[in-house]
């Protein structure tokens, strides 16, 4: 009796209060302490990962710089073999623009089995060689290994059509060469790479001695309008085969008949006329005996 009457003045209601504050300060506590001991465990995981990663990024890095240095030593043996080839294929076709001026060795290139081959390869070498050049690069470097490459490609296309047999070869088996050697002739700007303008006009000149060469390649499209922009060229060579190729087509009178409308549009007749007064001697002869020609032909000069 005397406890009910003493522990209602002890346990009033701010100490049981207490005590149910305590209970959940203490499970609160026991839970932050769980969210601690996770976050413990899950730091401790996301740090293993971060050291696996760095030691996988380490050796990303170490295999990179190897591979880049594999890179390099390759991009190095590829340039030392692309030079070589190139000095290898200099020499040998230089050799052979001087062996293809006798007839019986161009019988023999065009009777082997990869003269097909050698022209196609010929027409994509001057096509690489042309479009490599910078657009400031007026004189090419004349003793260059490339420079020397192409031209002796040149030459010897203008030997093999200096041959009815080559002609003939050409314009049934090697029309995609003429087509190339037309087309870089109008992508050369007036003044550039004059001596390969000069090989590959005397080559189309050599062709059109064949009158299925002619009719060919003056129904190049755009064929007329080249030649007569390529009069425009400064360099005295060029504009003599120019002339020489125009003369092949006024002489022709099927061909002439095709290309009159064409010729009578797009030649400047004016810079014929001045070349027909030029100091050079072989250049004037030929601009006035193609001024003769077209006068004699009622064309309106």
């Amino acid at each position: 009796m005397q406890l009910r009457d003493f522990l209602p003045k002890i346990l009033n209601g701010n100490v049981l209060e207490s005590f149910q504050k305590l209970d959940v300060i203490e499970t609160s506590m026991e839970k932050r302490e769980q969210e601690l001991e996770q976050l413990r465990m899950d730091c401790e995981h996301f740090k293993a990962r971060l050291e696996t990663a760095q030691a996988d990024c380490i050796r990303e890095k170490k295999e990179k710089l190897t591979l880049r240095q594999q890179l390099n030593e390759a991009k190095q043996q590829l340039l030392q073999q692309a030079e070589y080839c190139t000095g290898m294929g200099a020499a040998v076709c230089t050799l052979l623009w001087g062996v293809s001026s006798s007839e019986e060795a161009v019988r023999n290139i065009l009777g082997g089995s990869k003269a097909v081959i050698f022209f196609a390869i010929t027409g994509q070498t001057m096509e690489s060689f042309v479009k490599s050049l910078g657009e400031d690069t007026k004189q090419q470097d004349l003793d260059s290994d490339e420079n020397q490459f192409v031209l002796a490609l040149a030459g010897i296309v203008t030997n093999v059509a200096a041959l009815a047999c080559g002609r003939e070869f050409l314009v049934n088996s090697s029309r995609e060469l003429l087509d190339t050697m037309i087309q870089l002739l109008g992508d050369m700007k007036p003044g550039f790479c004059t001596k390969l303008k000069v090989l590959m006009l005397m080559s189309l000149y050599n062709v059109s001695i064949n009158l299925k060469g002619l009719k060919y390649i003056s129904e190049s499209p755009g064929f007329i309008p080249l030649l007569g922009w390529l009069l425009k060229d400064p360099d005295a060579e060029v504009c003599v085969h120019v002339l020489r190729l125009l003369q092949s087509v006024s002489l022709e009178p099927e061909v002439l008949a095709k290309s009159a409308p064409e010729m009578r549009d797009t030649l400047p007749f004016q810079r014929i006329k001045a070349l027909s007064k030029s100091r050079n001697v072989g250049l004037q002869t030929l601009a006035q005996e193609l001024l003769d020609d077209l006068k004699i032909l009622e064309y309106e000069v």
